[in-house]
């Protein structure tokens, strides 16, 4: 069989990763198939390509992942995760089910390219590289044909967590804020990430494990002013030194909001990998390929840049400000709306309700209410909170129309105000499709 028409099963093909690895490995004439979780979400982001549901925490035995392989020549593995969102999340996801694909490939010598992270190992400071490391060993030690790319920070026309946080600080105006700003960080743009599991694919690139990551290491704050720079933001007029103390009560906000399913890029483990650097050896691949890492400028140059990404830079710094306002509004309106009942209910009995109905019809909507702005705060409801917002307010908005007219001549305005939370719940509904 010619190199040309090797057959590529993807895991975690529509992630960040793993899109622009599928797409260059069907460039190069390869055969893929997707694996991951959603069907509806891999033919959104990768439309045409061959899909096969699988999750990662099921496939915790060889014989589990048999079936999978059984049109395969190869395995690439872009699949992972930051940090737990369920117990024991990262442990079966990058070394359980990872050790059992390993002991799979090997018994039907199909050759896997695992994309790991620089640092990862036994002795790194985060379960993140531990676990990461561990699958990595497992791997080695099953004996299928292996290539492990350890990539550093991963820069590509799309965005999404490291470097989502990256646009999003560079899209803050007049000031750059950065905490830890002196680390030290070697990036990797997508396309040679790309470039390196297609030469592996090939045998291109020996097998072994490398370290991809550019030449020389940048300050976080370096890479910000490159990222602003790139971005077409006007360069910041003063940069912003966070202390260091703010860092861990930042971290534990985000890691509380990750319970409710937000992944957010400020979680322990993403600072606790920042603070002790992104870094790797390009030596050894700079050997074995005959070229090394482009640089960080390099990496930006080719990549497009104008005001869809500014705008999508602005849009993520605003959408966790959106989120919270839509809560704080919902949730007072109907608080306030419990407890002022009877004010509240006079606008009903005003206009000839009794006084039963109309209490009861406020306190139903102020309870709709409150459902609503906590709603919005669980990841996986917070779009359908969002459209249950507009909707309810266009029930208000009818509704009052044919009871109480008058109230679109009020002085203070209460049904002309409900039209920007109407909007502002249908933007913010946009801002939280993911990929």
């Amino acid at each position: 069989m010619a190199e040309s028409a090797k057959r590529v099963l993807v895991l975690g093909a529509y992630g960040f990763i793993g899109a622009e690895v599928v797409r260059a490995l069907r460039v190069a004439g390869m055969h893929v198939t997707g694996l991951g979780r959603s069907a509806a979400q891999a033919a959104r982001v990768l439309p045409g390509v061959s899909f096969v549901q699988g999750d990662l925490l099921r496939l915790l035995r060889p014989e589990d992942w048999a079936p999978l392989l059984q049109d395969a020549d190869a395995v690439v593995n872009c699949a992972g995760v930051l940090q737990d969102m369920a117990p024991g999340e990262l442990e079966m996801v990058h070394h359980t089910a990872i050790a059992a694909l390993g002991a799979a490939c090997a018994e039907q010598g199909i050759a896997v390219v695992q994309i790991s992270a620089a640092g990862a190992g036994p002795d790194a400071g985060t379960e993140f590289m531990r676990s990461k490391g561990r699958g990595d060993a497992a791997l080695r030690a099953a004996g299928a044909p292996l290539c492990i790319l350890k990539p550093g920070l991963v820069i590509g026309q799309n965005a999404y967590g490291g470097t989502g946080l990256l646009r999003m600080l560079a899209a803050v105006p007049l000031v750059q804020p950065v905490a830890l700003a002196d680390a030290p960080v070697q990036c990797i743009g997508m396309a040679d990430l790309a470039a390196a599991v297609a030469a592996a694919l090939q045998e291109d690139l020996p097998q072994g494990t490398y370290d991809l990551v550019e030449d020389n290491p940048q300050t976080l704050a370096e890479v910000l002013a490159e990222t602003r720079a790139w971005l077409g933001f006007a360069p910041a007029r003063w940069l912003l030194r966070l202390p260091g103390w703010l860092l861990p009560p930042v971290a534990q906000c985000a890691d509380a909001l990750g319970r409710l399913g937000w992944r957010s890029p400020l979680r322990t483990t993403a600072m606790a990998e920042i603070q002790s650097g992104v870094c790797g050896d390009p030596a050894p691949y700079r050997a074995a390929i005959g070229q090394g890492i482009a640089p960080l400028k390099a990496i930006y140059q080719p990549l497009p840049s104008g005001r869809a990404q500014r705008l999508d830079a602005r849009l993520a710094l605003l959408m966790p400000v959106a989120v919270a306002v839509l809560c704080q509004f919902w949730l007072a309106s109907g608080l306030i709306g419990l407890w002022q009942l009877e004010e509240a209910a006079t606008v009903l009995t005003d206009s000839g309700w009794g006084s039963l109905p109309a209490k009861t019809s406020v306190a139903f909507w102020s309870l709709d209410d409150i459902a609503l702005g906590l709603a919005i705060l669980w990841r996986p409801w917070a779009a359908r909170a969002c459209l249950g917002m507009a909707a309810v307010s266009l029930i208000y908005l009818a509704a009052a129309t044919a009871v109480t007219p008058h109230m679109w001549a009020d002085p203070l305005g209460p049904l002309v105000k409900v039209l920007p939370g109407l909007l502002l719940a249908l933007i913010t509904h946009q801002l939280l499709q993911e990929r």
